[in-house]
C-alpha cells in the first residue's frame, strides 16, 4: 500500500512499497509504521516527525515517467479553467510527449474520453506507461500524425503541443464541435504568430497568454520570493470554433 510522508515544513516523501523502510534526509521510517492510519504522526530514527496519509492523484502524477518535456501545472490550470472543462468532455491531445497533459485532463473527465496522438512510438510507450501507472481507463494513446488527419470527431477540446500547430489547425476545426476549444502550447513568439495568423475561417482567436509563476518563502515574518522561480515555459493560445 502506497503512502505519503510529509514534514511540518512541507517536505514530502513517497513510500511506494510499505514492506520496506523509507529513507529520507531526516533518517528512515520503519516499514511497520507505514500501516498506520492516515493522519498519524511517525518519527524517523533521528526523531524527525512526519505525518502519513494515502496519496491523491497529484501525488501519483508527480511520479510519472518523463521523456519529452511536459506542460507545467501552471499552464495546465489555465487550460482547465479558461475552457470550463466538464466531466463528460471528449478531448483530443495532439503531441502526447510523456502523456502528462492527457493524463491530467483524463482524471478530470471521468465520464468523458481522451485521445492522445503522437508520431513517435517511444513517446507513446512512455505515455502508455504513465496511463497504466495512474490507473486511467478513459485514455487512448495512438500513433497518429495530426498534421495529416484527426480520426476522432465532435471533440469539446483539442490541445496541440507541436512544433507547427498551424499545420494541424484545419484538421482540428473538422474534429471540433461548434463551440469547442482549441488550445496551442508554443515556446516561441514566432510559433504563436504563425498559429494565430494561419487559423482557418470559422476559428476565432480568443487570447494568447504567458504565465509566470513566482513562489514565496514564508518563515515567521520573513516573507520573500524564493530564489528559484518558473519563468517562461510557453505561450498558451486559446481558439474557439464558431461555425
Amino acid at each position: 500500500m502506497e503512502k505519503i510522508l510529509i514534514t511540518k515544513d512541507g517536505k514530502k516523501f513517497y513510500a511506494k512499497d510499505s514492506t520496506k523502510d523509507v529513507h529520507t534526509q531526516y533518517g528512515f521510517v520503519k516499514s511497520e509504521s507505514l500501516t498506520s492510519k492516515d493522519g498519524s504522526i511517525l518519527k524517523t530514527n533521528t526523531g524527525k516527525e512526519v505525518s502519513i496519509f494515502s496519496p491523491k492523484f497529484i501525488d501519483f502524477y508527480e511520479k510519472i515517467k518523463r521523456g519529452a518535456q511536459i506542460i507545467p501545472l501552471k499552464d495546465v490550470g489555465q487550460i482547465i479553467t479558461f475552457t470550463g472543462l466538464c466531466s463528460d468532455w471528449k478531448i483530443i491531445d495532439g503531441g502526447s510527449g510523456s502523456g502528462a497533459l492527457a493524463c491530467f485532463l483524463a482524471n478530470l473527465v471521468p465520464n468523458g474520453k481522451v485521445f492522445t496522438y503522437d508520431i513517435r512510438e517511444d513517446h507513446l510507450k512512455t505515455a502508455q506507461k504513465n496511463i497504466d501507472y495512474l490507473g486511467l481507463k478513459n485514455v487512448k494513446a495512438q500513433l497518429q500524425n495530426v498534421y495529416k488527419t484527426i480520426p476522432e470527431k465532435n471533440a469539446d477540446l483539442i490541445t496541440l503541443d507541436l512544433p507547427e500547430p498551424w499545420e494541424a489547425a484545419k484538421n482540428a476545426k473538422k474534429a471540433l464541435k461548434v463551440g469547442g476549444f482549441l488550445v496551442a502550447y508554443t515556446p516561441t513568439t514566432s510559433q504563436l504568430a504563425d498559429f494565430v495568423n494561419k487559423l482557418p475561417e470559422g476559428m476565432v482567436h480568443l487570447k494568447s497568454i504567458e504565465i509566470i509563476e513566482r513562489e514565496w518563502e514564508v518563515k515567521d515574518r520573513k516573507v520573500r520570493p524564493k530564489t528559484a522561480s518558473i519563468g517562461h515555459s510557453g505561450f498558451l493560445t486559446f481558439v474557439r470554433r464558431i461555425n
